[in-house]
């Protein structure tokens, strides 16, 4: 076996509003195995500025993975415990070359197509307009759950299109998640949460950057709406630690993106301490491609956690993969009648 990386850039079709400023491209790398006919592909979506993995050595990182990749799956995961993002590129790639159709990694209902995953309709931020047509977007797509980022605009016009929404949906009706992003202060942030929780808002993921681990268990236990931890779960990378952070914290909820939690392995450990401590949880995406996002719905499905999970659609960027995913009345699904296009890899 051999393996080779590549590095690919993803341009979004419009640029994208976060707490964390305005994306135009997103940066990923494919790696690919191959043995003879057999083949095997997965992503290491390193996300720059978020990612513990965002180092100057990460490309160093994927040579050596390819120059040693005779060290086998177990082995690779070992050693790059701080490369997230690689570790679960290496765990798709296995899984891909393994199986006889290397898009199928965990097969299921999911990818004969006989089930879809349930999601959220992302929001992403932007002007008061911008924003309220996504929200109208959304609704007539068919979601039932929306999750809207807040932080980057002046809080009481979020609140007014929060408010807007609830006033012609009921909580029966959409389903309302919120992500700060860390944008709050811990001075303002219980009161701010106070405001939200009157909209009847599911959750918020966030509220205050992340590794304020002091401050966000007191929130956690004076919060009038459910939290859900996301960024305090990126560079954590050994068991004890997840296991106290989440005794110590004890979020109503996490979000598991594993891309930037260490692939399946970190992300089911995750899961055995939430369980363990009766903290919920989802699975979210985190901008991957196509060729990511299918081993995330597949690995999600796999676990048959019926709440709407946050997976992207794919239909972010103006580059990205062609593939049977697709998005319809707020559930991501796999059309077995389309395939799958690799052809821009330039892989041979």
């Amino acid at each position: 076996m051999k393996a080779i990386y590549k590095k690919y850039i993803l341009n979004f079709k419009q640029a994208s509003g976060t707490s964390r400023g305005v994306l135009r491209t997103k940066e990923t790398y494919f790696l690919y195995l191959i043995d003879n006919e057999k083949r095997g592909i997965g992503e290491c979506a390193v996300f720059r500025g978020l990612s513990a993995d965002d180092r100057p050595d990460y490309e160093r990182k994927l040579q050596w993975v390819c120059e040693n990749i005779q060290l086998g799956k177990e082995k690779l995961l070992e050693e790059l415990y701080e490369f997230p993002s690689i570790q679960f590129g290496i765990e798709q790639a296995f899984l891909s070359f393994d199986n006889n159709n290397m898009f199928s990694l965990f097969p299921s209902n999911f990818t004969t197509g006989k089930e879809a995953i349930n999601i959220n309709g992302l929001i992403w931020m932007g002007d008061k307009n911008f924003m309220n047509k996504q929200i109208e977007e959304k609704i007539k797509a068919g979601f039932t759950t929306i999750k809207m980022k807040i932080g980057a605009i002046d809080f009481n016009t979020e609140i007014d299109l929060l408010q807007s929404i609830r006033s012609n949906f009921s909580v029966y009706d959409i389903e309302l998640r919120v992500d700060a992003n860390g944008a709050f202060s811990p001075e303002e942030a219980l009161k701010k949460l106070d405001r939200l929780s009157k909209l009847e808002i599911h959750s918020i993921e966030q509220p205050i950057k992340q590794e304020q681990w002091i401050e966000m268990a007191k929130l956690c236990k004076e919060t009038p709406l459910p939290i859900a931890l996301d960024e305090d779960l990126i560079g954590v990378f050994f068991k004890e630690e997840k296991e106290i952070i989440l005794k110590e914290i004890q979020p109503q909820y996490i979000i598991l993106k594993p891309s930037l939690v260490g692939g399946i392995q970190g992300s089911n450990e995750w899961i055995e301490y939430a369980e363990k401590y009766n903290i919920g949880w989802w699975i979210t995406s985190a901008l991957e491609s196509n060729i990511g996002l299918n081993a995330i719905a597949q690995y999600t499905y796999s676990l048959q956690n019926k709440m709407p999970q946050g997976l992207g659609t794919g239909g972010l960027f103006t580059n990205n993969i062609a593939s049977p995913l697709e998005v319809k009345n707020g559930s991501l699904h796999y059309n077995t009648t389309k395939n799958w296009h690799l052809e821009d890899l330039f892989f041979n």
